[in-house]
């Protein structure tokens, strides 16, 4: 026998958390931050403009080794695909610093399934 669905149709939905709560609450553990790291690359490439600096740092190094500066230019090149796979790679830590200090962030996120709150 399966168990009855209780009243609102099964869905659970997370308390909402005030950015002021949050942010005030975040350094002594009040908090549970459970992040969708799929979503959290994208949305943190996004916010921080990751792609197109990516794009231009490795479009100058590409200009600078035909210009004659070869490890110049490669340098370049390293540094640009390094900062967009920084970026993915630290997604999660960069969208906790940021929604911890922006409100706009902090509600984009949480509205937008990358990031839920929930409290301790």
């Amino acid at each position: 026998m399966t168990d009855p669905i209780p009243p609102g149709g099964g869905e659970e939905t997370a308390e909402y958390i005030p950015f002021e709560e949050f942010r005030n609450g975040l350094p002594f553990g009040r908090f549970r931050v459970i992040v969708n790291p799929v979503l959290a690359r994208r949305f943190v490439a996004q916010r921080t403009h990751a792609t197109p600096l990516a794009i231009a740092i490795i479009g100058i190094g590409i200009a600078t080794a035909l210009a004659g500066h070869v490890w110049t230019g490669a340098l370049l090149v390293a540094v640009g695909v390094l900062l967009r796979r920084a970026v993915r790679w630290q997604a999660d830590k960069i969208l906790l610093h940021l929604t911890s200090r922006h409100e706009s962030t902090y509600l984009s996120a949480t509205t937008q399934g990358v990031m839920e709150v929930q409290r301790s």
